[in-house]
């Protein structure tokens, strides 16, 4: 099973505001971005490369306030928190309170052969844990001074091999990494 975050941040590296908010995001009011060719960054591409997504709550939680759900695959919402789900969600949500190894080992078993990880915390556990395969980042073309940031503590090193980098017009940079194991 290959795990892979694809995520955004700031230039200098927040992933939200430090109450969560993503004004500064484009796509944070759940539109699609696109960039001046019709892009969609490689999103499209990378969900049909997934089988589910494993987030946090805050990022459960920031998805909710869009409006409709966006996912059609399984998401797994990670929380010691939360007790339900809200009614309205699709059967393929489901609310669970463990680490993050617990997890993927559920999912390898079955069947899972893509899996997605959001929301800051949840991938810097799951970083930390040594379950991450790849990282897609995104940086958008703003500096917002002080936030969440996407990483955090780690327990070591995590030692990366750049795989690729794209640049596109409206000033969005990509960034492929493979972890190295």
């Amino acid at each position: 099973m290959k795990v892979s975050v694809y995520i955004a941040t700031s230039l200098d590296g927040f992933i939200a505001r430090k109450e969560g908010e993503l004004d500064w995001l484009p796509g944070s009011d759940g539109e699609p971005v696109f960039d001046s060719e019709g892009d969609d960054f490689g999103y499209s591409a990378f969900m049909a490369s997934v089988d589910a997504l494993v987030m946090g709550r805050n990022t459960f939680e920031t998805v909710l306030s869009f409006g409709e759900w966006p996912y059609e695959k399984r998401v797994i919402v990670l929380s010691r928190s939360l007790q339900q789900l809200p009614d309205n969600l699709p059967n393929t949500v489901e609310l669970r309170c463990c680490d993050p190894q617990e997890i993927t080992d559920e999912l390898r078993e079955s069947g899972v052969s893509g899996l997605y990880i959001d929301g800051g915390n949840t991938i810097q556990q799951f970083l930390n844990a040594g379950l991450i395969d790849e990282l897609i980042i995104s940086q958008v073309p703003v500096l917002i001074g002080s936030g969440i940031p996407l990483f955090g503590p780690l327990s070591k090193d995590v030692k990366l091999s750049h795989v690729e980098t794209t640049s596109f017009k409206n000033g969005f940079v990509q960034s492929t990494y493979q972890v190295i194991k």
